[in-house]
């Protein structure tokens, strides 16, 4: 167990992470030079499409130092505010953490954020500087950033390279030397927390676990405590660029279980593997529940994939512990889930691996978040769909969600990122600067405002140097009412939303006119209408494709023509009761960027 380091890297997007692994797997000859490729433990397409990190990858890595050999279990974790959930599963596993800051950039929202999860778990901080090969590299700026925000000492900051390589050896040095080993009793009843898991069509699910106490062997036979289901351990092993195998893995061991399960409910994130003879008294404890964020309607295209959808997301849900679901049905599409995600990009991830490794088809509906809405019996009900808000006679109130956003921005951009939160409805709580070239501004602002495209405009409004980062702040009180699509006079519920009353007039007008362009024309009107309760306030229409009938009509009297033409609007009368009207795939997507 002395032997034994468990350390993560922890950091902003962008500033380096996955290219130090790479490094860090080279130096230790971990991964052989014909397997070597640009961000190495990135293994999802998407991923490396996108150049960024969605899942935290673990590794093992052996490193010998003064005549020692010394195991090192590397977790890699997302930047993205997104997947924060991934860094937090990572951080519980680990007893030291890298903190990476780019010399060009400095200290960033997420950068803070990170660090201070590590910090709660009580985490041996190794601070690194990265991207020191770059001319425009400010070390001693960056060193006094650091200095400030966790008090160490100058010469405790590790100056490195990801791309050169430069100071790679000093790191592994300082993580044998700094972090400490895992704490345990291997003679303790076995205690295993799980804080990853794969599906593998052949093998079933694959758990991945840190052993807190006790040692596991391959045959035992085990139970997971959270679904008291029982196991026997096909097969165990470590974490190497592939999977491992090993006899026995003891405390402070990082590894994955293979036992047979095929039931991706029966394996939850955060649970504790113990003996079924000798168990352990109570369970890991730190593990909290997911909070979702946003709110989104997940529909099979075709309504026959209905259970197909169901096996992936349950599948997806076993890769990435933060999504959660239920099912619910729609009149416009059928049966689907309402999906909980992290946020909109997290949203945007999720329905591509769906496309991508399940081959599903998928329509998502307009993102909301979820609302307290206060009856006028004093009861209070959550709200997380449109089509599920009250009549308004039972309303006395509705709360929203309200955030607490953490800004950090070159001092030039304040102004224009003070516009924005303002237009959001945010209100300032404070202002301060960090250094003379960068402020941190706190906002209280509703979440159901930045949900849809705050984070893309502070990005543009800012030449990509703004950071953000949020966490909930509670509920509050707002003046909020549900808008309607209608289509003919039927209202389209997948395209409702709810929406503060000082934004629902140029939205819905905004929604008609994006959904005039994107619905097709018919053989008769079209009128696409947007409602709040019985009242209209928008109108556009989509102008039928006719058939010119007076054609045939040369000279003789106006009635002839009109004689035509009136038979031509019966028939079209008659056409628009049984028409109807399909919204395409694009109209749902629309929504989302509507400026």
């Amino acid at each position: 167990m002395e032997q034994i380091r468990n350390f993560c890297i922890i950091a902003h997007i962008d500033h380096g992470k996955s290219t130090l692994a790479d490094r860090l797997l080279e130096f230790t000859k971990t991964v052989g030079e014909r397997e070597m490729h640009d961000q190495v433990l990135d293994n999802m397409d998407l991923e490396k499409e996108r150049g960024i990190t969605i899942k935290s990858h673990a590794i093992q890595m052996n490193y010998s130092y003064n005549n020692d050999n010394y195991k090192l279990n590397l977790i890699d974790t997302p930047g993205h505010v997104d997947f924060s959930y991934e860094v937090s599963r990572s951080i519980a596993a680990c007893e030291g953490a890298l903190l990476i800051v780019d010399a060009t950039q400095g200290i960033q929202a997420q950068t803070i954020s990170n660090l201070y999860l590590a910090i709660e778990h009580d985490l041996e901080i190794i601070p690194v500087i990265n991207k020191m090969d770059l001319p425009n590299a400010l070390p001693e700026v960056v060193e006094d950033q650091i200095i400030d925000l966790i008090g160490c000492d100058r010469e405790d900051i590790i100056h490195a390279s990801g791309k050169t390589g430069l100071g790679v050896e000093k790191i592994l040095e300082t993580i044998v030397n700094k972090i400490p080993p895992p704490k345990g009793d291997v003679n303790a009843p076995l205690q295993a927390l799980i804080f990853d898991s794969v599906f593998n069509s052949f093998r079933g699910i694959i758990a991945y676990f840190k052993v807190i106490n006790g040692q596991i062997s391959k045959g035992d036979l085990v139970k997971f405590v959270a679904t008291g289901k029982q196991y026997h351990a096909d097969e165990i092993g470590v974490l190497k660029l592939g999977l491992s195998e090993r006899e026995t893995l003891l405390t402070g061991d990082v590894g994955y279980i293979i036992s047979g399960i095929k039931m991706a409910r029966e394996v939850k994130v955060g649970d504790t593997i113990t003996h079924v003879k000798n168990s352990c008294k109570n369970a890991v404890a730190g593990f909290e529940e997911v909070k979702p964020m946003v709110f989104a309607g997940v529909y099979p295209i075709d309504t026959d994939d209905y259970e197909d959808l169901r096996s992936a997301v349950e599948k997806l849900q076993l890769n990435d512990a933060s999504l959660t679901f239920e099912p619910e049905s729609s009149a416009a599409l059928g049966f689907g889930f309402r999906c909980g995600f992290l946020g909109l990009l997290h949203m945007e991830i999720v329905q591509e691996r769906l496309e991508r490794e399940f081959d599903m088809n998928v329509i998502t509906t307009v993102p909301n978040v979820s609302y307290r809405v206060l009856k006028t019996d004093g009861t209070v009900e959550d709200v997380y769909n449109p089509s599920g808000m009250p009549t308004s006679t039972v309303i006395d109130s509705i709360e929203e969600p309200y955030i607490r956003a953490s800004i950090i921005t070159a001092s030039e951009f304040i102004g224009p990122v003070m516009k924005l939160c303002l237009d959001k409805r945010g209100t300032m709580i404070s202002q301060n600067y960090l250094t003379a070239e960068r402020a941190e501004l706190i906002f209280n602002l509703p979440l159901g405002e930045i949900v849809f495209d705050f984070y893309d405009k502070l990005k543009s409004i800012s030449r990509g140097y703004a950071s953000f980062d949020y966490h909930m702040s509670g509920y509050k009180v707002a003046k909020l009412v549900r808008l309607d699509i209608l289509l003919n006079g039927e209202m389209v519920d997948a395209l409702s939303t709810l929406i503060h009353f000082d934004n629902a007039y140029p939205f819905g007008r905004r929604m008609c006119e994006k959904l005039k362009e994107l619905i097709p024309r018919q053989q008769f009107d079209i009128a696409i209408q947007a409602a709040i309760g019985a009242k209209i306030i928008a109108r556009e229409t989509v102008k039928a494709v006719r058939k010119d009938v007076t054609a045939k009509c040369y000279g003789g009297d106006i009635t002839r023509k009109r004689k035509l033409l009136e038979k031509q609007k019966k028939g079209k009368k008659r056409m628009k009761q049984i028409g109807n009207v399909e919204v395409p795939q694009k109209a749902f997507l629309a929504v989302l960027k509507l400026d």
